[in-house]
């Protein structure tokens, strides 16, 4: 098994992985225009995301995205983490461990302090793997703010309603 950064020619199967990893999150997981919208971040000139996905001969069995954000409390550069999965009958044999490592390794080299992400409170299994790891639980409540944009399909930008 190998753990590399993402490549175009990854993305139908990264896009797969995400629907699975919604479902096990029990959200909804909307498909249009995934490919284009996270080839220009991921790959686009100006890209904030990465991307780092495990593959077994040439089948993704897992991903990990994370980006560098600033702390104001801590006046320094974190990761964030925003995704880790594994398909299910590849959890337990150390590849979790051998992502975040990979991931830890990306922090340590952009001058990063901490790494931070956030899980489900019903996912047992990701917490107890996190806590492992060394992950120190902070509690908060996440909210989101839907504020009405939409999207020009033609160049993906957001369109003011102004």
């Amino acid at each position: 098994m190998d753990i590399r950064f993402a490549e175009k020619k990854d993305l139908p199967q990264i896009i797969e992985l995400c629907i699975e990893h919604a479902k096990y999150e029990r959200v909804e997981f909307e498909q249009k225009n995934k490919t284009e919208l996270l080839s220009k971040f991921i790959f686009g000139q100006d890209s904030a995301l990465q991307c780092l996905i495990v593959s077994q001969e040439n089948s993704i069995i897992g991903y990990a995205t994370f980006m560098k954000q600033f702390s104001t409390w801590d006046a320094g550069f974190y990761l964030y983490l925003d995704c880790l999965y594994l398909k299910a009958n590849t959890r337990g044999l150390g590849l979790g461990t051998r992502l975040m490592e990979k991931v830890k390794e990306y922090a340590k080299d952009e001058n990063c302090t901490i790494i931070q992400w956030q899980t489900p409170d019903f996912n047992r299994k990701a917490i107890d793997f996190y806590q492992k790891m060394g992950g120190i639980s902070k509690t908060k409540e996440r909210f989101c703010l839907d504020i009405g944009m939409e999207k020009n399909q033609q160049n993906m930008e957001p369109i003011s309603p102004f």
